[in-house]
């Protein structure tokens, strides 16, 4: 199927599902990777690699005509779509189209294949994007804040992301509290001293805490006097 064009209608989406189903890895992995990603979507179970060539040879055509159909037919699609929206340069546009797509999200990675180029020029942008996200009522869009904070993290921005973790203390929902716990351990990664004062003013909530404690145990990058003083933390 010819993926660079000048304009994307219905007609070629419907081709290219077909197209798409022709990489799946049968349905057997497609029905594993509907209970590891947790959706109430169709899985094809297309490989990770295959997706982002995809992507890179849709993007060399009016890529925004295929985003503006939003295909939604299974969750490979939705991986797709996400790619895409990445490779929208101006950061209005982009967070427009994130927005939405956040929203329509039911599992996390829809979410964490969101990987947009993030430099000191649109860092803050991101930041505060995704202290608007962390606001949201819908889970996955909170996550979605989370998870850009991840990637906007250095120092210009450990003070902002301290803050967030904070104000998502009564988080309840596991896909948010899993990626806040990510987070944390890459934030004791990089600035310790100012991540410990969550653990030693009881700044994190319980599954936040301990998971971060577990996630900093099993990191190269903890040292082991580190990953002993942390245990002195873990909530029971």
């Amino acid at each position: 199927m010819e993926l660079i064009k000048d304009n994307w209608t219905k007609l070629d989406i419907e081709e290219f599902n077909i197209f798409l189903k022709t990489f799946s890895k049968g349905n057997e992995k497609a029905e594993w990777e509907q209970r590891i990603i947790n959706t109430k979507m169709p899985c094809i179970a297309v490989p990770s690699e295959k997706v982002r060539q995809i992507v890179r040879t849709i993007a060399k055509g009016n890529y925004i005509s295929f985003i503006d159909l939003w295909p939604w037919d299974n969750a490979t699609t939705t991986f797709i779509v996400g790619g895409l929206i990445c490779k929208i340069k101006d950061f209005d546009t982009q967070k427009k189209y994130l927005v939405k797509y956040s929203n329509c999200a039911d599992n996390w990675a829809t979410i964490d294949t969101i990987k947009p180029k993030i430099t000191d020029r649109n860092r803050q942008k991101y930041v505060e994007f995704a202290s608007e996200c962390v606001k949201s009522d819908h889970t996955f869009v909170r996550r979605l804040g989370v998870i850009l904070l991840l990637k906007a993290l250095d120092d210009s921005t450990i003070n902002e992301t301290i803050e967030v973790i904070k104000s998502l203390y009564s988080e309840k929902e596991y896909y948010v509290n899993m990626a806040v716990a990510w987070l944390t351990a890459e934030c004791f990664t990089k600035h310790k001293d100012k991540t410990i004062l969550l653990f030693e003013n009881g700044l994190l909530n319980k599954f936040v805490n301990n998971k971060t404690i577990s996630k900093c145990h099993d990191s190269f990058r903890v040292s082991d006097s580190d990953k002993f003083a942390l245990k002195n933390f873990r909530i029971k």
